[in-house]
């Protein structure tokens, strides 16, 4: 089961480095717009954070309220990159809420013990 966790935190963190890097690319480039890596990044943190959330290891369980949060931060990130993909442009403030959320998601994994 170690092996399964794993994989999973591994393909975690692509999916974070797929929507943060595609966000930070379009901020950067000054065109906001959803681009396919943030998709992709949303869909694949979602999937993979539901799959490291299932009680795959030995009396070491995050918390519930942890899990609870990210859920419902990943949730939230999603929906707001899946509605505005085919957009040719998103608000800032918008843009810069997926951009927040993300690095928001990626503190409470790292600093919520």
């Amino acid at each position: 089961m170690e092996a399964l966790r794993l994989v999973l935190l591994y393909a975690h963190l692509i999916g974070f480095a797929l929507l943060l890097g595609g966000s930070i690319a379009q901020y950067v480039t000054n065109r906001l717009r959803v681009n396919p890596a943030m998709l992709w990044g949303a869909v694949i943190q979602l999937l993979t954070g539901l799959g490291l959330a299932a009680p795959l290891r030995d009396g070491d369980e995050p918390a519930p309220a942890k899990l609870v949060t990210k859920l419902v931060i990943a949730l939230l990130i999603f929906v707001m990159v899946f509605f505005s993909r085919k957009r040719e442009a998103v608000n800032r403030g918008h843009f810069l809420a997926i951009i927040g959320l993300t690095l928001v998601n990626a503190a409470v994994a790292v600093f919520w013990r």
